[in-house]
């Protein structure tokens, strides 16, 4: 049985119980003032709308240079898998193997995922509702370590600075990576899990 079932909404803040009134307008926690609502407004809207726009990004993110490191002049610039290989072939293959499952399998995985859960959602199909929890948290906590890749930039940016002798500089395969990443973790907050209990519900009544 639903909370909503028993005429109860939760505070998204404060996780409060209310008791949902049966008039129309906005209502607030009776503890901590927040509006709240049955169940996050257009959430599914507002997920596929930041969950498309990362999938475009990731295009660029793949095939644009994240980062040319230069020694005495002269340097080539590498995008994220050339990155990886080149990693491989100097022999660091557990670096490489991090940066191939943070900047490739992840970003990927959450965005396969998240349309998943969208898709199943609004198509009602026959899916364990347990199981669609359980990969939409995985996505939740996986998405930090996507950054990874980032702040090794960032780092490198700003230690790496020796004029002609050494240098790194950030591509724009950096900056839209960075807007995958941000758009995805967007995009697990936007989507309201309580819509996965919802189809579930309405597909056995």
């Amino acid at each position: 049985m639903r909370a909503a079932d028993a005429g109860l909404m939760v505070c998204l803040e404060c996780h409060q119980l209310n008791v949902a009134r049966t008039d129309h307008g906005p209502q607030h926690c009776a503890r901590c003032g927040a509006t709240i609502h049955l169940r996050r407004p257009h959430s599914i809207r507002r997920t596929w709308a930041l969950l498309i726009t990362a999938a475009l990004l990731y295009l660029p993110a793949n095939l644009l240079p994240i980062m040319t490191v230069s020694t005495f002049g002269s340097g080539s610039p590498d995008t994220i898998m050339s990155g990886v290989v080149t990693l491989a072939k100097h022999g660091m293959l557990p670096i490489a193997a991090v940066v191939f499952v943070a900047s490739i399998l992840v970003p990927t995985f959450k965005l396969v995922g998240i349309a998943m859960l969208l898709l199943s959602v609004q198509r009602r199909q026959r899916l364990s509702a347990r199981q669609r929890i359980l990969v939409f948290r995985f996505i939740e906590w996986i998405g930090r370590w996507s950054m990874l890749d980032i702040f090794v930039i960032a780092i490198l940016v700003a230690i790496v600075n020796f004029g002609s002798l050494a240098r790194v500089d950030a591509g724009l395969g950096a900056v839209a990576f960075a807007s995958v990443v941000i758009l995805t973790m967007l995009a697990a907050v936007t989507f309201d899990p309580r819509l996965i209990w919802d189809s579930y519900s309405e597909h056995d009544s």
